[in-house]
């Protein structure tokens, strides 16, 4: 395994840090990107934020408006077929 890189970088006056470049371009993190930051007993983690919250089924269940008789799954499974092979014919 290759030896790990040393990177640093200085503390500014108002807090803020410059990431190392080679760090933003191998993480794909350009300017704007939010960062979640964690403090652990090793030191401070940054992770990229989640483009969307984490959602449970729960909170989304029935959420969208639906009158009529409720599908079976073998509609379901109909619907789905048949809108993959519609997408598949146009492609």
């Amino acid at each position: 395994m290759a030896p790990v890189e040393k990177l640093t970088t200085t503390l500014s006056t108002k807090g803020q840090i410059i990431l190392p470049k080679a760090i933003r371009q191998r993480r794909e993190w350009d300017a704007g990107t939010r960062l979640l930051v964690e403090e652990t007993p090793e030191g401070v983690l940054l992770k990229p934020m989640p483009i969307f919250e984490r959602t449970r089924p729960e909170d989304v269940f029935a959420s969208l408006p639906y009158k009529g008789k409720p599908k079976t799954l073998e509609e379901m499974d109909a619907g789905v077929l048949a809108e993959a092979r519609r997408r598949h014919a146009r492609g």
